[in-house]
């Protein structure tokens, strides 16, 4: 969460105050395809885009959409959130940022991916940083960013079925996310009181973990630095607005939008058109917070790499981590809030994890348990892709390439959200579904259509 992570002291900043604006637009837009484009006479209207979901998913789409629109077109993106910026499941996301499967193979897409993240977290990172610079905010001496912490991720093997596979694996790994394998010792050097039962460690140098809700304000305030600039840069203007209402429905946003793309996650399957109709099997998690007593003086080294295993530790510094998560397949809940029997369960399953690979997790303090509902997208020949395309035969029968389809990221946000936010607006703005890869949007042919 924001004001835990040590890097940032405060951020004096508030999200604008946002109204609906109602302006009635009408979609002339026509077509017997998902294939189309915004004719030359459109163009010169106002473009309207509702985006629903301020998550990893919503954000990205929107940055996309606004670096991306056409520089004759006056371009709308208007968000829509309950919740607020980082309100769901992405806000409270571990943040451990790396493009290999738990037996470290390469995943979908991973090196283009790990490319995209790197860069929209750049981003981000550039847009608080000039905050910072305008008196706004402050970070401590040590110059650590407000968003990532740079040590690494460490995986102790923990199962000898699989040694020779993740050997293998690490082979093949990117240039720029190395994949070290080590010995106990080399391991115990990085984390003193490691664990390493199988004497192995696959140590990432380069792997990152990252504070996901100061990454979330951060992205969002660049698009609203990004919106700003293009408008004086010589484009039709450019305008970003928050709504932080509820959405009980996608066809409400019918009449006033030229499209709309939906990046709820796993709330996605419970608007009414689409209930019952995704692939998608919600998951709740719960991830608890770790501190440091004040009467223990041994802190976590300040450039010990955070530990992935049956548990993670994402580090926060050297006396606050977050440790995670529970798998919970029966819940929708999707509240933040955890109750005490909830907690208490999730604590019992977390804990014996944390102490087998970290055994000094004892000395530290529970001091809190947050949870998220994940959209987790069905198994497929290439892995578990988030599910993307267009819907409109879904919603109401057309083909107009009006309403669009951004969820099942599951775990892995992160790695995804950034490549494919930019595949699915360069999609909506040509109004051209085949632009997405075909792996994304292979699910669609199992769903049930109006």
């Amino acid at each position: 969460m924001l004001a835990q992570n040590p890097a940032i002291i405060s951020l004096n900043w508030k999200w604008p105050k946002t109204t609906i604006t109602p302006t009635r637009i009408t979609n002339n837009l026509t077509s017997l395809s998902v294939r189309c484009s915004f004719s030359s006479s459109v163009s010169r209207q106002p473009l309207r885009i509702a985006v629903l979901g301020a998550g990893f998913a919503g954000l990205s789409v929107a940055w996309n959409l606004l670096l991306n629109g056409s520089k004759e077109s006056h371009l709308c993106v208007d968000i829509y959130d309950e919740a607020g910026i980082g309100g769901g499941a992405s806000g409270i996301a571990g943040g451990l940022l790396h493009p290999y499967s738990p037996k470290v193979k390469l995943l979908w897409q991973g090196a283009e991916c790990w490319e995209e993240s790197l860069s929209l977290l750049t981003i981000a990172e550039q847009a608080l940083l000039k905050l910072v610079k305008q008196g706004k905010g402050e970070i401590l001496e040590d110059g650590e960013s407000v968003i990532v912490r740079r040590r690494g991720i460490l995986r102790p093997a923990v199962n000898s079925k699989n040694m020779n596979i993740m050997s293998e694996n690490a082979q093949n790994c990117l240039a720029n996310c190395r994949i070290e394998q080590i010995h106990e010792d080399a391991a115990q050097k990085l984390v003193p009181s490691l664990s390493v039962p199988l004497n192995m460690a696959f140590y990432m140098p380069e792997a990152l973990n990252v504070n996901a809700q100061s990454y979330l304000k951060g992205l969002y305030l660049a698009c609203e630095n990004l919106a700003n600039a293009m408008s004086t840069l010589g484009y039709v203007n450019r305008e970003l607005n928050l709504h932080q209402k509820a959405v009980q429905s996608v066809l409400e946003f019918a009449g006033d939008y030229n499209a709309v793309i939906i990046c709820f996650g796993a709330r996605a399957a419970f608007l009414p058109e689409l209930s019952g109709k995704l692939p998608l099997r919600a998951c709740r998690g719960i991830i608890a917070k770790l501190q440091l007593g004040d009467d223990i003086r041994e802190e976590y080294p300040q450039y010990s790499p955070s530990i992935l295993s049956d548990a993670w530790l994402a580090v926060h510094g050297a006396r606050h981590m977050d440790l995670g998560s529970t798998w919970d397949w029966e819940s929708k809940n999707y509240s933040r809030d955890v109750t005490a029997g909830e907690a208490s369960e999730a604590i019992k399953v977390l804990l014996p994890k944390a102490l087998s690979v970290y055994p000094a997790i004892e000395k530290w303090t529970i001091t809190g348990t947050v949870g998220g509902l994940r959209g987790m997208p069905p198994l497929t020949a290439n892995g578990s892709l988030p599910l993307l395309g267009c819907v409109d035969e879904y919603l109401d029968g057309s083909r107009s390439c009006k309403y669009w389809l951004f969820t099942g990221l599951g775990a892995r946000g992160l790695l995804y959200h950034a490549r494919l936010g930019k595949l699915l607006a360069q999609a909506v703005l040509s109004c051209n579904e085949d632009l997405l890869p075909g792996e994304l949007t292979s699910w669609k042919h199992k769903m049930y259509k109006v």
